[in-house]
């Protein structure tokens, strides 16, 4: 079931707005979220529009964003607190467009594999499977899920899972979101 609305907001944007069905957040200056690793600071300020979920789940989402300066980025979250939590989704880097997650569990770390642009937008999913959190897009070229992430994750009871956007660089970064599922999770299979 498609959900749009009876989310909330951790850091609501100044502009947004829900039209036809298709979320668009216009970022605030210099968001982002990131602890620690490398950069040495600390961000929280992230746009975060999220929904309360129990147990294990899969969650999609389709991403359009207008990405022009470093580290522009739109994708799925979840969240248990500041300082644990997962982003996943296309990020401007490099002036290219790869496919990003990243895992806070205290630390930040970061990953990411370049995937072609496409005007059409990114499918992504986050599947959750007690500890273990599994990442993927969906290729439009193959039409086949591509796996790119299996991480640790604390086994909770309730997490926050919704969409975010950050344009640590700026402000006025556009970002998209059409579709958002949350429901059970997918097969454990992880081998087609």
């Amino acid at each position: 079931m498609t959900i749009m609305q009876d989310l909330t907001w951790l850091n609501e944007p100044a502009h947004h707005a829900l039209k036809d069905g298709v979320l668009e957040v216009t970022t605030g200056e210099k968001t982002d979220f990131w602890r620690e690793t490398f950069y040495d600071f600390w961000r929280d300020d992230g746009h975060f529009l999220s929904k309360s979920v129990e147990g294990d789940f899969s969650a999609e989402v389709t991403v359009q964003g207008d990405y022009e300066v470093l580290y522009d980025q739109a994708g799925l979250m979840m969240r248990l607190s500041e300082s644990h939590w997962i982003k996943a989704g296309v990020e401007f880097t490099d002036g290219k467009s790869y496919f990003s997650v990243v895992v806070t569990n205290d630390a930040s770390d970061w990953s990411l594999v370049e995937v072609p642009i496409n005007p059409d937008g990114i499918r992504i999913r986050m599947t959750r499977h007690a500890e273990a959190i599994r990442v993927q897009y969906l290729s439009s070229f193959d039409n086949v899920w591509k796996p790119v992430r299996l991480a640790y994750f604390p086994p909770t009871k309730t997490v926050d899972v919704g969409v975010m956007c950050c344009s640590p660089q700026r402000s006025g970064f556009k970002a998209r979101f059409t579709d958002l599922r949350i429901g059970p999770p997918i097969a454990r299979d992880l081998h087609d």
